[in-house]
């Protein structure tokens, strides 16, 4: 019993020594280089910056109008309208919309071209960005097979439903030309 007892004592009492003392033990590691900076003195004197002026600070001037605010407010609303783009996509009625934007807007098809996608994604996955064919192993609206090969739009293609749409109409456009192409593919052999 006052062996073990002992062994502990001595056990602890090195703990001790090693976090009071660590250069005792070669536990503490000099710097071996140092990065000396010497800032240009006028420069920084010349520099206004602009949010740390009095009228930034008491809030007389709008953010947005100096230049890190002209990119931070852009970078915000940028932020914004994809964050909304996302959620609306996540029903059904908004994948639908959100597909129409970005094959007419992005890509540069006719509404009939969407007609097309309409009918093909209903048929694939009901426009549900979390349909899954267990047996096949594809996924999302479109139903990529291997799912994996989404990440090349973006790697969140698992939960974003927009990054499925996007996936999914650049696979057509690369494959088939067009939606409708893609559609009368499907009527035929039954997937595209």
């Amino acid at each position: 019993m006052n062996k073990s007892a002992g062994i502990w004592g001595v056990v602890a009492s090195l703990v001790f020594l090693s976090s009071a003392l660590p250069s005792a033990y070669g536990l503490e590691f000099p710097m071996s280089s140092q990065i000396e900076i010497n800032p240009d003195a006028t420069a920084l004197a010349t520099q206004i910056d602009p949010l740390s002026t009095t009228p930034a600070f008491f809030g007389s001037i709008e953010l947005a109008a100096t230049s890190v605010g002209s990119l931070f407010a852009s970078d915000l609303a940028l932020v914004s309208s994809l964050s909304r783009q996302v959620e609306m996509a996540r029903t059904p009625f908004g994948a639908k919309k959100v597909a129409q934007a970005i094959l007419v807007t992005e890509f540069g098809f006719s509404n009939a071209q969407y007609s097309c996608l309409n009918n093909l994604w209903t048929k694939e996955s009901h426009w549900n960005y979390k349909a899954h064919n267990y047996r096949s192993g594809a996924h999302g609206i479109a139903q990529a097979l291997p799912a994996e090969k989404m990440s090349v739009v973006g790697t969140d293609w698992r939960t974003n439903p927009v990054t499925q749409i996007r996936w999914g109409i650049r696979y057509i456009t690369m494959r088939y030309d067009t939606p409708c192409k893609a559609w009368s593919h499907f009527q035929s052999r039954h997937y595209y």
